[in-house]
């Protein structure tokens, strides 16, 4: 990517295209879902996003209609970000409905942290208080009253992405209450699979599908501006929608701890910022105050380390060979085993899943391939960055290549190419003294899990201790 161009790019764009547009949003009732419709604008180009949801038969005909209007109303504000990017107009004017001085800080805080990776990778450095200003329409509402006195039921709505984090949730969660539902968004083959072997079907499934409009595709392949986004703050606006169609009282999110470390070392510039605590407590914060009060939101795994996770996973065999956590290889159902989430999974699983069964699953043994020594360097934090990609800690890494490395009656020459690569190097010299086992068994009091649930991780953390004895080193 050229940065200093697209730093050129920036400037003249926001001279070009000074006036970003949230015009509208529409909702439309159909026999098994809602359907939106939302409507941006920046000079001549308009832009039309769907997003498709479907709802509970129970719910269907008792919804309030101000309290979904406000839900879809938000959506829209995240949904916008991605078309936003495209042009970084200085000036966002919203006619629906107008937002207080707090709730206009609360965005402008998500703009700028939910698009750090962006404007770092196209070598944009912006004045933050000068980034854009908001405006309203002279016949944008007051936003309705926040939502309290529906009081929803117990059940919760998990969303599941398919890869080890949201299995490892669904696994545990599935049965404390039947009305408990499985949420995804834009479902493919793994997602599916997933969700069927957890034992959900279509009627306690929520589905969602969003649809891009196809001019933004269009202006990216011109060279508009682009770049990742937060997908997961996106994700809780849908949620929260999402929950309230189908009843359900609490959005469960699979997040762990390690989101919160910065991808870029001394910054604040996260690839997984919008599933860190902190954008969880500005959420939960913001839906209190101007939403729903009586819908929780929280990460079940936040107080889990990616370690943990993994020996969690471990043990729920019937899903080792039907989940998927690789990007690049989401459109073909597979993994592609040259990218920093597949390496990550693999190292992180190698500790808990013997070599035979780990090749099974990926089609190879990526230990054995030379090529991925940069990634490696970039997870273990032998290079200057980590990998802008959704993976665990650096510290994380180490412990777990270390248990490999050092693990009884093995030959460190007979290791495999990139294990010898990591334990000629001396990055793990400054791990040595870390406790592989002390990571699986402390559970840290953080987050917002609920009391009760919390009683169901900690045994379930409470029984790694078992797993231990039986680890099966890759090498």
């Amino acid at each position: 990517m050229d940065q200093y161009n697209n730093a050129v790019k920036f400037k003249k764009l926001r001279k070009r295209f000074p006036i970003f547009i949230y015009e509208s949003f529409s909702i439309k009732y159909q026999p098994d879902g809602m359907a939106l419709e939302f409507v941006f604008k920046v000079d001549d180009y308009i832009f039309r996003p769907h997003l498709f949801l479907t709802i509970s038969k129970a719910r269907q005909g008792n919804i309030d209609g101000q309290t979904a209007r406000s839900m879809a109303f938000h959506i829209g504000l995240v949904e916008m970000i991605s078309y936003w990017k495209a042009f970084c107009c200085p000036h966002i004017m919203i006619m629906p409905y107008r937002l207080n001085l707090e709730q206009q800080a609360w965005w402008k805080d998500l703009f700028i942290n939910g698009l750090g990776e962006f404007f770092y990778t196209n070598g944009i450095s912006p004045d933050h208080e000068r980034l854009f200003s908001f405006s309203f329409s002279d016949s944008a509402e007051d936003l309705p009253p926040v939502c309290s006195k529906e009081v929803p039921g117990e059940a919760l709505a998990i969303p599941v992405g398919g890869g080890k984090d949201s299995v490892v949730t669904l696994e545990i969660l599935k049965n404390t209450n039947p009305g408990n539902r499985a949420m995804v968004v834009n479902q493919r083959a793994a997602t599916k699979r997933v969700i069927e072997a957890a034992g959900f079907d279509g009627s306690t499934t929520i589905e969602i599908i969003r649809e891009i409009d196809p001019l933004l595709l269009k202006l990216n392949e011109e060279g508009f501006l682009n770049g990742h986004t937060p997908f997961s703050a996106l994700l809780a606006f849908i949620a929260l929608l999402a929950s309230y169609l189908n009843n359900t009282g609490s959005i469960v999110l699979s997040n762990e701890s390690s989101a919160n470390e910065p991808s870029i070392p001394g910054t604040t510039i996260n690839h997984q910022y919008s599933k860190s605590l902190r954008f969880e407590q500005d959420f939960r914060h913001y839906i209190q105050e101007y939403i729903h009060n009586n819908i929780n939101y929280f990460s079940f795994l936040r107080p889990l380390n990616e370690l943990q996770i993994a020996a969690l996973f471990s043990g729920m065999n019937r899903y080792h060979h039907i989940f998927r956590s690789c990007n690049a290889g989401s459109k073909t159902d597979s993994w592609c085993c040259k990218c920093p989430k597949c390496l990550f999974t693999y190292i992180i699983l190698a500790p808990f899943i013997s070599g035979e069964t780990l090749k099974q699953i990926f089609g190879s043994n990526l230990f054995d391939d030379q090529t991925l020594a940069p990634l490696l360097d970039q997870l273990c934090g032998a290079a200057e960055n980590k990998p802008l990609e959704c993976v665990g800690t650096i510290e994380e890494v180490n412990i777990a290549l270390m248990s490999l490395i050092h693990a009884p009656k093995k030959d460190k020459k007979l290791l495999p190419v990139l294990l010898q690569h990591y334990a000629q190097s001396t990055t793990h010299k400054d791990y040595q003294a870390l406790s592989f086992a002390g990571r699986l068994t402390q559970i840290p009091d953080t987050g917002n899990v609920p009391k009760k649930l919390l009683s169901l991780l900690e045994a379930s953390v409470k029984d790694l201790s078992k797993l231990q004895k039986s680890i099966n080193p890759v090498g």
